[in-house]
């Protein structure tokens, strides 16, 4: 089942090549979408794919960024827009 989610990492997120194995991952896992720095210190990433991978994605980076600590990570589910293709960093 393909799904679109919208994700917020909080911890220290940046400047630890968060969003670089971000998108390696994603990449590697086949799933569309973007991760971007916020103003705020968290990471928003947009994941869309199939849902298992998504939350498998999503588990990977709570728990196995080589440099972050990622303290809270908030998930917003919704359905697929298909409006991104592949998986960029954003600046």
């Amino acid at each position: 089942m393909r799904a679109r989610a919208v994700v917020v990492f909080r911890g220290r997120v940046q400047g630890v090549y968060f969003r670089a194995n971000c998108a390696d991952k994603a990449e590697e896992l086949g799933l569309d979408g973007y991760v971007r720095n916020m103003h705020d210190g968290t990471v928003e990433a947009v994941f869309e794919g199939d849902k298992s991978l998504i939350e498998t994605c999503i588990d990977w980076n709570r728990k196995s960024q080589p440099y972050a600590r990622v303290e809270a990570v908030e998930v917003n589910w919704s359905e697929p827009r298909g409006d991104v293709r592949g998986f960029q960093v954003q600046h």
